[in-house]
């Protein structure tokens, strides 16, 4: 960063008083004004921040800051206590430190030269004294860990994903809209390194760079077989581009050819054609190179397909004798009979509840004979009174004397007079009713001696 045009300043930046304020030194004790003093620490830390974000990087030292936030003249006073406390909360992290655990890959590029360097202070000096010095280059852990986490979706959604070797080139490339320079790449390649995501190498003078692959949840160290296929992946794309390079080379002789004909000047067309003949024949060797190299490639990457398959064989087989740990035959037998048990004996218990209680039918016929008792004893007492059903023949013994008079004579005779019975009488009917043993009966109804008339 190297002004503060470049970066997005808050809006009290333009009130005098407020701005005072906030680039007079801070106290020397917090407890003298709380308040105040983290007012400020938290506007100069969040705005360091910010101010490094917007310009994608992710390091920061306090020479820099001192430029960026000069207003009016002057730099704020306190810009070094903020250094300090973003120290103590783990916030920021001097390069040195942040790169402590660079292995030889990392040294070999040349990386680790910051930590064999003669450093004139130590950190624990950094946390007791005022005094930070101007150019001590910080790292800004939350900045680093977006633009590692970025990187790394920029090289998972590239054509290389499928590639876990890149030449630092190739990365530099990859990341040129995520890292704005090699340092700040380097920065988000050592936290990629802390999170056990890449590692990094140097085979043959160049630098190569390894990614962790879908699935694994850390990186492998560069062995043998990744060189090779490297090795092979370089070749295959340095082929390709010595072939298209010859293809082109062909047709510029073809057209050269086709010139030199229309000027008459056919020798130099037939060389032109027997030069675009001999680059021809040069581009199918290498073609046939390349083939032979891709074909070794997809063999590689088949095998690799393999071993994934057999590595998921494996841990099927290992799952399922773990499963089947205390199963055996005896035990599975066993367990079906006892379930074959079981099973009788429920079929045993519905077909008992199914048939009833044993003796159902006898009560059942004893039930039935009980009920029509009930029917016969239950009948309406109007039923009674009625005269029974005659049982003989229609057709009396006497002679008949017109036609009919065997059917009529069979029915009680008409009352000649008219009923002219009162309600009083009735009810003395049906008190000299009586109950017997086998029923109800009815007494000989005693008509009052009255002789009804007729009415006129």
């Amino acid at each position: 960063m190297t002004n503060a045009t470049e970066i997005t300043l808050p809006p009290e930046w333009d009130d005098d008083d407020r701005m005072n304020f906030l680039f007079s030194e801070f106290k020397e004790n917090r407890d003298v004004n709380t308040k105040d003093w983290d007012s400020k620490m938290d506007f100069w830390t969040s705005l360091i921040t910010q101010s490094c974000r917007d310009r994608g990087a992710v390091c920061v030292n306090l020479q820099e800051l001192n430029k960026v936030f000069r207003r009016k003249g002057t730099s704020p006073l306190g810009l070094g206590t903020v250094i300090q406390s973003m120290a103590r909360c783990g916030k920021i992290q001097r390069e040195s430190e942040f790169a402590a655990n660079v292995d030889s890959g990392w040294l070999s590029w040349g990386v680790g030269l910051l930590l064999v360097k003669p450093l004139k202070w130590t950190f624990s000096t950094l946390l007791g004294s005022n005094r930070v010095p101007l150019e001590e280059s910080f790292v800004i852990i939350e900045l680093v860990k977006e633009k590692a986490a970025e990187l790394l979706a920029a090289y998972q959604s590239s054509e290389f994903a499928n590639r876990s070797l890149l030449s630092f080139q190739e990365l530099c490339a990859l990341s040129s809209h995520v890292c704005t320079d090699e340092s700040t790449l380097c920065m988000a390649l050592l936290q990629l390194q802390r999170e056990k995501q890449v590692t990094v190498s140097l085979h043959e003078g160049e630098k190569i760079v390894k990614f962790s692959q879908p699935g694994l949840d850390r990186v492998s160290p560069v062995s043998d077989v990744d060189i090779g296929i490297y090795q092979l992946q370089r070749s295959e794309k340095l082929l390709g581009e010595r072939v298209e390079a010859l293809g082109l080379e062909a047709d510029k002789c073809r057209e050269e050819a086709r010139l030199l004909l229309r000027e008459g000047k056919k020798s130099q067309a037939l060389r032109c054609l027997k030069g675009r003949k001999r680059v021809e024949k040069r581009a199918d060797n290498l073609f046939a190179q390349l083939e032979t190299i891709r074909g070794i490639l997809d063999r590689i990457a088949q095998s690799q397909t393999d071993k994934l398959v057999m590595q998921a064989y494996q841990a099927g087989v290992a799952a399922l004798r773990l499963s089947l740990k205390d199963v055996t035959v005896e035990r599975a037998e066993n367990l079906v009979d006892q379930i074959q048990e079981l099973c009788d004996t429920q079929d045993e218990v519905n077909q008992t509840i199914a048939g009833g209680v044993p003796g159902s039918d006898a009560d059942m016929d004893e039930l039935e004979k009980e009920l029509k008792s009930l029917l016969e004893d239950t009948k309406p007492d109007g039923i009674s009174g009625l005269p029974e059903v005659p049982t003989n023949p229609l057709s009396p013994a006497r002679e008949p004397s017109l036609p009919g008079n065997d059917l009529l004579s069979s029915l009680p005779p008409v009352p000649q007079t008219y009923l002219n019975i009162t309600d009083e009488q009735l009810e003395e009917e049906l008190n000299r009713l009586t109950l017997t043993d086998s029923g109800f009966q009815q007494k000989k109804v005693s008509l009052p001696a009255k002789r009804l008339e007729p009415a006129q």
